[in-house]
């Protein structure tokens, strides 16, 4: 039998078989190139040949897709991928093609377990911008990733594996956030703009955003998504609206300057004034229509205010410059007159002293002029040093209104002195306090009409001494009134009460009683409703902690009396109280009816002197009503008057008089008086 040799294997017919199983890697790129020449002993899918028929359908698929893919085949999740996934890996490509999927993706196994569990029991994930951080480079990274995670099948319809399609959008998801970030710090930057803005839509001004400064201006009130004219109705009428809709329909900016507006900031409240300076722009949408408004601006109502003072101080300053220059011609014109005529040399004796007067009387009263301003000038500069030293107001008082006397006089007025029981002694300048008293005074006198009234009134508290002055006059305008003691700064003056002067003495008073570390306020009922000027001054007690009570009882010495004087002229008043403390009687004094009541309650006296013509209630009053009180029903009660008639003796002795005095008083009398008073009383 014939032996025939064995016949070789063909070695291109096993490259051929190979090939042939290997069709369905073909393609894929490198990933697809890599996966044919890849050695597959360590891989748990083993050699691509081995791997079954659906492993085979799916992974032919996968390459050939342009979309990031991969799939996790067996029971350890064998991982293979496509191309477009190399990116997703990053660093861990091309280490990961046929390893286990947990020792890929290891970092992030906790987030997608889960979802891989879902999907290897038959139900199809889907994940939408799931954060995940990544550890694909180096360093754990945020990445964010839309996915779906799908069960795949064998030819017997047991699952096998999983398949995930997916594309990372992580610069998606960072621009996004990014603009977001933007936008809140726009919006932030937007509500917290000191500007008030706002945002309208539509041809109904709808409010879109507002921002705090603008709910502030309004009034906190929820306006967003109101039409403008629902949410403002206060402000129908005031032209904003109109404006609104002209920019809406033109397309043209509307720019405004301190326009007033009109507002109710608080519910059931009245309406509020308000400047704004404002801007309403067309916002345009992308066909270039105006589909709404920005309103951007700021409140100037402080900025107004400030200017419209600043330019009332200009023509009050201005005002003041064109007195000032009328009041200087006014005296000029004598004194050219006199001096002219002085000139001639024809004038008499009598001619040439009167033309001499005439030009002394115009130069001192413009000497005083310049003193005024000069004095307002040093004051305010802080030049002015007082000498200061204790001071009874009432005497004060009583120096200013003889300073006032002749114009008072003059005008015919009543002056009516209400002057404190109790000591006013405070701490000044004698003369500057003076200065401030007559020019109150002298103020209240020239814009009281003639035979008007003016009422001087000292009153004390414990920390205070208080001086009112109070006419019937003109009065002060409201608009004026919070002014009044500004510098430039003076009432409108009518040809029939210009009473000369520049207008600066009140400015002067508040300076001065500033020095002191008092007040001074005026108040008014309106144009011919008078007015009342009130100084305040610290009070001084009187040396050794007494106050404005009388010795005691026990201080009295054997003998003497105790003495009321009662007479609203301060100056008589004292001086014959310091006559009679001299001779060791115990004296106190009242100014005014009232306050002697008020004493004569308190304390008991022997003897009152009173005056009859009184401020408050005559001395005949007076002397009834002390006869009446308990307390001093048995004093002996003596008039001290200017009248002498007999009529007016019987009228006292009717009121209850024991004596009759007229002024001045001889002290031989008045001693024979308190002598019988004393010997009355058991003295």
């Amino acid at each position: 039998m014939q032996q025939h040799a064995s016949r070789p294997e063909d070695p291109s017919h096993d490259a051929d078989s190979l090939a042939g199983s290997l069709m369905f890697l073909s393609g894929g790129g490198e990933v697809g190139a890599m996966m044919r020449s890849q050695d597959w002993s360590a891989s748990p899918l083993g050699h691509p040949r081995t791997w079954p028929q659906a492993l085979r359908i799916v992974v032919g698929l996968m390459l050939n897709s342009t979309f990031p893919m991969f799939v996790a085949w067996g029971k350890e999740l064998g991982f293979l991928y496509n191309d477009p996934y190399r990116e997703v890996l990053g660093d861990k490509h091309p280490r990961a093609l046929g390893r286990r999927f947990y020792d890929i993706w290891s970092e992030i196994w906790h987030d997608i377990s889960p979802l891989i569990d879902r999907a290897l029991k038959g139900e199809a994930t889907y994940a939408d911008r799931l954060l995940l951080v990544m550890n694909r480079h180096g360093y754990d990274e945020p990445t964010w990733f839309t996915f779906s995670y799908s069960p795949v099948r064998d030819e017997h319809g047991a699952i096998q594996g999983m398949h995930c399609a997916c594309v990372e959008v992580t610069e998606q998801v960072l621009a996004e956030k990014y603009r977001d970030e933007e936008n809140e710090r726009f919006r932030a930057l937007f509500e917290q703009a000191p500007g008030i803005m706002a945002v309208l839509r539509g041809p109904d001004h709808v409010f879109e955003l507002t921002n705090q400064s603008y709910l502030q201006l309004i009034g906190h009130r929820q306006i967003v998504g109101r039409a403008a004219r629902d949410a403002l109705p206060e402000v129908t009428g005031q032209g904003f609206f109109e404006l609104l809709d002209r920019v809406y329909t033109t397309g043209e900016p509307f720019v405004g300057h301190a326009l007033p507006l009109r507002v109710q900031r608080e519910p059931d409240g009245p309406l509020v004034e308000r400047f704004v300076d404002f801007v309403y722009q067309p916002i345009r949408d992308a066909n270039g229509a105006v589909s709404g408004i920005f309103v951007e601006g700021s409140d100037v109502t402080q900025r107004k205010q400030v200017e419209d003072e600043l330019r009332a101080a200009n023509r009050q300053k201005d005002q003041f410059l064109a007195m000032l220059a009328h009041e200087l011609r006014n005296p000029l014109a004598p004194i050219m007159t006199a001096a002219q005529l002085l000139k001639v040399g024809s004038l008499d004796a009598r001619s040439v002293a009167n033309a001499s007067e005439i030009i002394g009387r115009q130069a001192a009263h413009m000497t005083d002029l310049v003193n005024d301003l000069l004095d307002v000038s040093r004051v305010t500069r802080g030049l002015v040093t007082l000498e200061k030293e204790e001071l009874d107001l009432n005497v004060i008082v009583s120096a200013a209104v003889e300073q006032v006397r002749p114009l008072v006089d003059a005008r015919r007025h009543s002056l009516t002195l209400q002057l404190s029981g109790r000591s006013a002694h405070v701490i000044g300048d004698r003369t500057r306090l003076v200065q401030v008293i007559s020019n109150i005074l002298n103020n209240a006198a020239k814009y009281t009409a003639p035979g008007g009234r003016i009422v001087l009134s000292v009153t004390v508290d414990e920390k205070r001494v208080h001086v009112a002055v109070r006419d019937n006059g003109v009065g002060i305008a409201p608009d004026i009134l919070p002014y009044i003691f500004d510098l430039f700064t003076q009432a409108e003056r009518t040809p029939d009460r210009s009473q000369g002067g520049l207008g600066i003495g009140l400015a002067l008073v508040k300076s001065l009683v500033a020095l002191h570390g008092g007040t001074v306020h005026a108040s008014s009922d309106g144009i011919g409703e008078g007015s009342e000027f009130c100084i305040c001054l610290p009070r001084l007690a009187t040396p050794g902690g007494i106050d404005d009570e009388s010795p005691s009882a026990g201080m009295q010495a054997p003998g003497a009396l105790r003495v009321m004087v009662v007479d609203d002229n301060v100056d008589a008043a004292q001086m014959l109280a310091a006559l009679l403390e001299v001779q060791g009687h115990v004296v106190s004094v009242e100014y005014d009816a009232r306050g002697a009541l008020e004493r004569a309650r308190r304390e008991h006296h022997e003897v009152l002197l009173l005056d009859i013509g009184l401020p408050d209630l005559d001395g005949h009053e007076l002397a009834r009503r002390l006869r009446s009180q308990p307390e001093s029903a048995d004093a002996t009660l003596v008039a001290l008057t200017g009248y002498g008639q007999s009529q007016d003796r019987k009228e006292a002795e009717q009121a209850g008089f024991d004596h009759y005095l007229v002024k001045p008083a001889d002290m031989d009398q008045v001693n024979a008086v308190l002598a019988a008073a004393a010997k009355a009383h058991g003295r």
